[in-house]
């Protein structure tokens, strides 16, 4: 049977396309094909309350694991608590909506091809459908150079309260190791909390049992004794150049990627779930108006992917001044600076919205790293052929 719109992957980006799409446009036939089993337990996907519109902060209260009124950051010389709000959704919770708003999963689909048209299935079966999304996750790709966001949390339930009130974005007071290291906590219960040791590394080797540990090792430094419940890891891409429209010329045929495939997600912070909302609007609306085809959706997502990687040109060039410009024991250093500046700028920043006014004030004043450094920090392009 011919389907209106097909997702590969039924992942974070996938699963508002659908959701967005079948609020839009119930009428539409929405199918989401994944190779795993079911939802998975490992994916906790968080933002600030202030990346997402007043439409978005409503759709996803419902399924939000977590809600809280602030935040705060602990570096060796400062400590801060931020007035945004943070939230942050589960799989289970957004595939579970995706699935009561009339879309289909198919679980245990193993996808052997993707083309414009359809999927072909690893038993031979295909499914065809007049738009066809890949949102499979990260692939390497020579139009991007990257370093690496790498995290193992350990979820616990505590043996008593363990008195946090709100989530750590960033506990940078540990021993720094393997670039810019820092605790991360979301306390989901009075006895129920995430710790991730992150790093912020030149490259993607993760050693999960020994992050692991060194979440558990924190807990038991706070006093923190208790069950452990589950564990989840990732290795995200932290953008250093972009060539957007080189990434868009080679994506003439097949199916359109989003989400991390396309590049598409906050170069400093790795957060994927601001853009992916932004893009799911984007399909949604082309739904709402019968719009919606493969290379229909393909034109308009290049031209939003273009627009955001120019807007995000700033950020990438932090990037460079984080991992090019900053010796690794130091890069703390430059985020610590980061934290003091205002708090309107920091929500712009996470939110991809910074002012030409903001990007001069996060470069004045003492230079965070020497101006030669900084200056052979500037050009995109060197980073790029290395990858080629």
């Amino acid at each position: 049977m011919n389907h209106d719109l097909l997702v590969a992957g039924a992942g974070l980006s996938g699963g508002l396309i659908a959701l967005a799409v079948r609020q839009a446009h119930p009428d539409l036939r929405v199918t989401l094909l994944d190779r795993a089993a079911g939802p998975s337990d490992g994916h906790t996907w968080s933002c600030h309350d202030t990346d997402l519109s007043p439409e978005w902060l409503a759709r996803l209260a419902p399924i939000r694991r977590g809600a809280w009124s602030d935040q705060e950051v602990s570096f060796p010389g400062q400590a801060r608590r931020l007035r945004a709000g943070y939230g942050s959704i589960d799989a289970q919770g957004l595939l579970g909506a995706v699935e009561a708003s009339g879309a289909e999963i198919r679980w245990n689909s193993e996808i052997f091809a993707l083309d414009s048209f359809g999927a072909t299935l690893a038993d031979g079966s295909r499914v065809l459908a007049r738009c066809v999304v890949d949102a499979r996750g990260a692939q390497p790709s020579a139009h991007l150079a990257v370093g690496f966001q790498k995290f193992v949390g350990v979820e616990i339930r505590t043996d008593k309260p363990h008195g946090v009130q709100r989530p750590m974005i960033m506990d940078a007071t540990v021993p720094q190791q393997d670039g810019y290291r820092f605790i991360y906590l979301l306390p989901f219960a009075p006895d129920r909390i995430l710790i991730e040791d992150t790093r912020y590394s030149d490259g993607a080797d993760l050693d999960d049992d020994a992050l692991a540990q060194a979440s558990l090792d924190y807990a038991r430094q706070r006093g923190w004794t208790g069950t452990e419940l589950r564990r989840e890891r990732g290795i995200l891409p932290i953008a250093l150049a972009h060539d957007a429209a080189g990434f868009w010329a080679a994506q003439e045929g097949g199916a359109v990627p989003v989400g991390l495939r396309a590049g598409l997600f906050h170069p400093v912070t790795g957060y994927s779930l601001p853009y992916a909302v932004q893009v799911a609007d984007l399909v949604a609306d082309m739904a709402r108006r019968d719009a919606l085809s493969t290379d229909a959706l393909r034109t308009a997502l290049r031209d939003f992917a273009l627009a955001r990687a120019r807007r995000d040109r700033f950020l990438r060039l932090l990037n460079r001044m984080l991992f090019r410009g900053c010796a690794p024991e130091r890069r703390y250093l430059l985020l610590q600076r980061f934290y003091r500046l205002p708090e309107g700028l920091i929500e712009r920043f996470y939110a991809g919205r910074l002012t030409l006014a903001d990007q001069l004030r996060i470069v004045t004043g003492k230079p965070p790293i020497p101006l030669g450094q900084a200056l052979r920090c500037l050009p995109e392009t060197p980073l790029l052929q290395e990858t080629s």
